[in-house]
């Protein structure tokens, strides 16, 4: 059985060399919330997303470590046709709400299944496109790319080693080495926010 609280604290480093696995839960660990809880590959939660609303896809929600602390906010922009979000990095219990550390903005294709998003990475002038998120319109399962089209991160329906799918709220996710897996959780969690999964 998953320790919810492990005796021995985790490391707080949000980046590896080597490809790391992840199991996501499109649910909350708080009764009646909406979230998600992310473990790593040895079972331990990493990473949750509880929201007390009842809807997270309207409303800010917070990106938090085992013990609770913030790591990232994350908040949808008011007036945006086709979706947009922005995720605000926390440091040392306190946010910095003038410009955000990330932006999702939902690319317009109208005669098109697949959905993608533009991310943005940095802070003011110093703004730059970096990552790309594509996946299929409503479907969980979904790819993070770079600028030069190399896969950084996949999510995929999470299946048992005998190749049984557990269900459309348990994914994997994959993140390649020396990637910030706080960063690449924030986007799965508006890329859930955005299709109605949390």
């Amino acid at each position: 059985m998953t320790k919810v609280y492990p005796h021995t604290p985790t490391c707080s480093s949000y980046m590896t060399s080597t490809r790391e696995t992840f199991t996501i839960w499109m649910k909350s660990l708080v009764f009646h919330g909406n979230g998600c809880t992310v473990f790593d590959s040895n079972g331990e939660i990493v990473y949750r997303i509880d929201n007390y609303g009842r809807k997270c896809s309207g409303s800010e929600v917070y990106l938090m470590d085992l013990r609770g602390k913030v790591l990232f906010s994350i908040q949808p922009k008011k007036l945006q046709v086709f979706g947009c979000w922005d995720g605000y990095k926390w440091s040392d219990s306190a946010v910095n709400k003038e410009s955000p550390w990330f932006q999702v903005r939902k690319d317009l294709n109208i005669l098109r299944k697949d959905m993608s998003c533009s991310v943005t990475l940095g802070c003011g002038k110093s703004k730059a496109s970096c990552y790309k998120m594509v996946g299929l319109a409503g479907k969980s399962a979904f790819k993070i790319i770079d600028t030069d089209d190399r896969i950084i991160a996949e999510v995929k329906q999470k299946q048992s080693s005998s190749g049984v799918s557990l269900g459309d709220d348990v994914l994997t996710l994959t993140v390649e080495p020396q990637i910030d897996h706080s960063l690449i959780t924030a986007l799965v969690t508006v890329y859930g926010l955005m299709n109605h999964k949390m």
